[in-house]
Parts: structure tokens; C-alpha cells; sequence
């Protein structure tokens, strides 16, 4: 079976960042790298469940929503992937950018967390994740389409 780039990446010299983890066609996944593998502390379950939120609400009303297909957190508790369609890369940034800078500075009710929203309406922390979302956002302000390769 052919690897992704993301395994052929070394998780051992991973750093926080944004890279192109795979792409098939016009559809593309990129891995949102908020912190280095193996190295705790992770992001929390709750800190996860609530970037996943905002990132949604947040990203569903920018004018790229339609070429996004899917926000969700990685197993190992490190990031995100983001697959989307039709995208360059420097939109895709643009796209991130935006919308962690968004959602870093989210106040009030998170989006979304009634429990016929949410199948775990009670675990979520906005602090956490407003913390975690601006340390990303400060990682990408600087962030040009050449970051974007695992090498």
C-alpha cells in the first residue's frame, strides 16, 4: 500500500505547522499540526471537541464553505485535517488563517453545543481552546505556500 506524505513524514522531527498531508485530484488534506508528536502535553479531549466548533461554525460562513468537505481532530491528539476541494494553496492558508484568528477570539456560547447538537454538549473548554488556537494562529501569520511540504 502506497503511503500518504503523512507517513512518510518522521513524527519524531515534526514541528507545529501546516503541511499538505495528501492529495487526490482536486481534493486535498491538509494537516493542521498544532503540536509536536509524541511530546506532551496533548490537546484535551475538551479543548478539541471545542476548536472542532468553532473551526466549523467559523469556516462554514467564510466565502471559501463550500470547499471545505471536512474539519476533524487527529487521533493522536496533536491537530486537525482539513480536507478541501478546489483550493490552492495559498487560499487554503488564507482560508486557516482566517478562520483560527476567528475563532482565537470567539466570545460567548460555543456554536453548536445545545445537546440536540451535540452528541457531548458537556465536554467543552473555550479558554482552553481560545489558548491553544491563538499559539496556532501566531505559528501561521508568517506561513507562505513553500511551508507546506513535510521536508
Amino acid at each position: 500500500m502506497d503511503k500518504s506524505a503523512r507517513y512518510k513524514a518522521d513524527q519524531k522531527n515534526l514541528t507545529p505547522g501546516l503541511y499538505i498531508s495528501q492529495v487526490n485530484g482536486g481534493i486535498t488534506t491538509y494537516d493542521m499540526r498544532f503540536l509536536k508528536p509524541n511530546t506532551p502535553p496533548f490537546l484535551s479531549n475538551p479543548v478539541i471537541h471545542t476548536i472542532e466548533h468553532l473551526f466549523k461554525a467559523y469556516a462554514g460562513k467564510s466565502k471559501l464553505a463550500d470547499n471545505v468537505i471536512y474539519f476533524g481532530p487527529m487521533a493522536n491528539r496533536t491537530g486537525f485535517y482539513l480536507i478541501v476541494k478546489d483550493l490552492t494553496g495559498q487560499q487554503a492558508i488564507d482560508l486557516i488563517r482566517e478562520t483560527v484568528g476567528k475563532s482565537s477570539s470567539h466570545m460567548g456560547e460555543i456554536p453548536g453545543i445545545s445537546a440536540s447538537e451535540c452528541g457531548n454538549y458537556k465536554e467543552h473548554y473555550l479558554e482552553g481552546a481560545r489558548i491553544a488556537l491563538k499559539q496556532y494562529y501566531n505559528l501561521l501569520k508568517t506561513y507562505k505556500v513553500n511551508n507546506l511540504s513535510y521536508n
